[in-house]
């Protein structure tokens, strides 16, 4: 199929999953981008950068170093025809096909340079510091408290979390091993207990659980779950297509269940299973090869299936130990660790997306 007989896709949501269909179709279709930063992150190397700033520089890629042939919209988007999709800074962008991953809501910088120098500034934060208070204890707190407790073993790491166990995504022995090694790294964990947000002032070093405990710190980060990137949706034409957690409800070819051209792909979707960056990623290998046969005219009974994925999970626990949570056991330790936590699988996404995998952008 020539390009210039394509037909438009527009892809909402420039992250793990949109980052791929954009650039599988950008020969095959006349493709628009819509992201409201100039970048892909990949996410699950950002707790990485916040102990070596310098590893952002391979994990943060500028839409157009892999979108070369397409429209990129800077803008979030704000609504939804039958036909266009409406952007926040006034762009009416008409679809053929479109596909949403707008994934969570995570208000970050624009431009990659502001991103780096955030990252600069957060490790400066924790470099200051004798003393890091961590709120939260899913995968993202667990993996920055693993993240500081190995680059820094002088810090007095609390991490504070209100569930009855670390990372309740996965299964107990995956929590049970996690505490495990926090007690071996002298990391203190909290559990069924909070940290008022609302009080925290700027500056502050003293905070208060919900216990009524007090705990010291020269600085605290905040590691809770980010609501989902649909709210965006409740006004428009797929108003009826969001569930009860706001998840948006798709048929077994990832399309918006009833609907014949529009896509939905990563952690947005009602699919039952861990929402995770590798699983977003095959999502999104599904949809571009259901939208190549589509455009091509093919018999939409050939298009392919997405099915749900078993309970597999690595939470990296510093450079070089990791808890994988698999079909029939959970490991801890080094083993694990080799297939993650050394580099996080960046080489891996960069290649993925036709970058060199060890070359920074500039």
């Amino acid at each position: 199929m020539d390009k210039k007989d394509g037909k438009r896709v527009v892809v909402v949501g420039g992250g793990v999953a949109g980052s791929v269909v954009a650039k599988s179709l950008q020969l095959k279709a006349h493709l628009t981008l819509i992201d409201p930063k100039e970048y892909f992150e990949i996410p699950w190397a950002s707790l990485r950068a916040m102990v070596e700033p310098s590893f952002a520089q391979r994990s943060l890629i500028n839409h157009r170093d892999y979108f070369t042939n397409g429209n990129i919209v800077t803008s979030s988007a704000a609504g939804i025809t039958e036909t266009e999709v409406l952007t926040s800074d006034g762009h009416q962008i008409p679809y053929d096909y479109l596909v949403i991953a707008t994934g969570h809501k995570d208000p970050v910088a624009k431009s990659r340079k502001n991103r780096l120098d955030h990252y600069l500034s957060e490790n400066q934060k924790i470099k200051s510091a004798n003393s890091v208070l961590i709120i939260g204890g899913g995968p993202t707190g667990v993996e920055l408290a693993g993240e500081i407790a190995v680059d820094f073993p002088d810090k007095k790491v609390t991490l504070v979390h209100k569930g009855s166990r670390l990372v309740e995504f996965i299964g107990p022995k995956a929590a049970d091993k996690t505490l495990k090694w926090f007690e071996s790294k002298g990391v203190e964990v909290k559990l069924e207990q909070r940290v008022e947000l609302n009080s925290i002032a700027d500056g502050n070093k003293t905070y208060q659980t919900s216990h009524g405990e007090i705990i010291e710190a020269d600085c605290h980060f905040v590691c809770i779950a980010k609501p989902l990137g649909t709210a965006w949706l409740k006004e428009t034409v797929l108003k009826n297509d969001l569930d009860a957690h706001g998840r948006i409800t798709v048929d077994e070819h990832l399309r918006v269940m009833g609907r014949k051209n529009i896509f939905a792909i990563g952690d947005i979707t009602n699919i039952p299973e861990i929402k995770q960056g590798f699983l977003a990623q095959k999502q999104a290998e599904v949809v571009v090869n259901n939208l190549r046969l589509l455009m091509e005219g093919g018999d939409e009974n050939k298009m392919k299936t997405y099915k749900p994925h078993s309970a597999l999970a690595i939470v990296s626990l510093g450079r070089k130990d990791a808890v994988a949570q698999l079909p029939f056991i959970t490991i801890s330790g080094r083993v694990p660790g080799l297939v993650k936590s050394g580099d996080l699988f960046v080489g891996k996404t960069r290649k993925h997306l036709g970058l060199e995998p060890d070359v920074p952008q500039t």
